[in-house]
């Protein structure tokens, strides 16, 4: 027998027994085995960010959230001396929190983002981006699929914009990073839910940039924004290191990540699976809202009619009461899916996919959320791993007559299936 361990909740671990016979594919991104170095941002940020800082005033430095595993606070660290160097005061330099509609970053979180000495010197300099709030915005005009643009009024404050983040495989925006530190991230939420409606064409899908609207839309978003940008960007490996970083402006750092990102997250398999278990990793185990991601990124391996199980513990919640309601509300995937494009909420999109999957593949989930909620966003709850992995296995010898083909995914918002081969999805 082989043993799979498996990350649950923030330090914590499941194992799973499974037979050696069955072959199971276990699948991680790739591990780059470089440790935080300071060659690396001494590489990325050069002489390009001191030049960019000369004669600046006001600096604003944006980054993301706790949901996030962008090393912010190892390029807080390495930003620093160039804003010193430069002459930048700390009542010059404002650090805002790119939430996008997610919930306002906790004071608790300032050192877990920025480490203790920094976060407490800059303590009265860190703001958290509200959506909802239309005072801190302001209003740019509208996008030529009609986004209206609002975004958070610091950034029109500042001279130098310096920005951070990481690029990772979306499952609509195509990646993360880059112009996802400004659209969503500092985005008012009348932005961002036109912009995710977006979401449900089928262009909108991981790795895709090229005729993705939501991407293209983002772009566009970006343009009414004239201050100077810097931009820090990086790629992590399966233990969240930095694999890559590439510094200069927001759009050629975010496309000098995309190769390595692909090559770093892209895993290849021959033929869909009968059988997936897919991992939501810390921090995107937070809540349903972030860790469906990884349920996502796991169908896109599974056959039509297989079998496929989300592990999260979504340590605060579902995270999103919009797409919860829908789905709960609805009788059948079908009839949410017209409620959908009948009436489309920012939320929905995640609605959206969870109710195209339904449809076609088995969901079941592994969380600490209760058995009644997770049914009625029609998913199956599973409270013992062991025993549901044994059954569905011996389910499917009993009807097919051979083992099933498994996939385990343990980084699962991560890790994306590439299909190699034209098979039935």
């Amino acid at each position: 027998m082989d043993s799979i361990v498996l990350s649950y909740r923030s330090g914590e671990h499941l194992v799973l027994t499974v037979p050696k016979a069955l072959g199971v594919s276990v699948r991680d991104p790739k591990e780059g085995g470089l440790t935080v170095r300071e060659h690396l941002f001494e590489e990325a940020l050069g002489d390009g960010l001191a030049d960019f800082l000369r004669s600046a005033g006001r600096v604003l430095i944006i980054i993301n959230d706790s949901t996030r595993p962008t090393p912010t606070k190892e390029m807080m660290s390495a930003l620093m001396p160039y804003l010193e160097e430069a002459g930048i005061e700390d009542e010059n330099l404002t650090i805002l929190i790119a939430t996008g509609a997610h919930r306002p970053a906790l004071e608790s979180e300032f050192e877990q983002l920025l480490g203790k000495g920094l976060a407490q010197r800059l303590n009265n300099r860190i703001v958290s981006h509200v959506a909802t709030d239309r005072s801190r915005l302001t209003f740019l005009g509208t996008t030529s699929r009609g986004t209206p643009v609002l975004l958070n009024s610091l950034i029109f404050e500042a001279d130098r914009v310096i920005v951070t983040g990481s690029v990772e495989p979306h499952y609509f925006a195509g990646y993360t990073g880059g112009r996802k530190a400004i659209m969503p991230g500092i985005a008012g939420y009348e932005t961002i839910e036109a912009n995710h409606r977006l979401a449900l064409e089928s262009a909108a899908r991981t790795l895709a940039l090229e005729g993705n609207p939501v991407h293209e839309d983002f772009l566009e978003v970006v343009e009414f924004v004239k201050q100077p940008v810097f931009s820090l960007m990086s790629v992590l490996d399966k233990d969240h290191r930095p694999i890559h970083l590439a510094g200069g402006s927001l759009t050629a750092s975010f496309l000098e990540c995309i190769p390595v990102a692909e090559e770093t997250f892209g895993t290849p398999i021959a033929s869909p699976m009968d059988i997936v278990i897919t991992v939501a990793n810390h921090p995107m185990d937070i809540n349903l809202y972030q860790a469906q991601k990884a349920l996502d990124n796991g169908a896109l391996a599974v056959r039509d009619g297989g079998s496929l199980l989300l592990v999260a513990s979504c340590r605060e919640g579902v995270g999103g009461a919009a797409f919860a309601d829908l789905l709960a509300s609805s009788e059948s995937p079908d009839r949410a899916l017209a409620s959908i494009h009948e009436h489309y909420k920012l939320g929905y999109h995640k609605a959206a996919k969870i109710a195209l999957e339904a449809k076609r593949i088995d969901l079941y989930a592994y969380t600490d959320l209760d058995d009644d909620l997770v049914t009625s966003l029609f998913l199956k709850p599973v409270k013992d791993l062991q025993e549901w992995f044994d059954r569905v296995v011996e389910e499917f010898r009993t009807t097919h007559r051979r083992d099933p083909r498994v996939l385990v995914l343990r980084d699962g918002g991560m890790c994306v299936p590439i299909l190699s081969s034209s098979g039935n999805h």
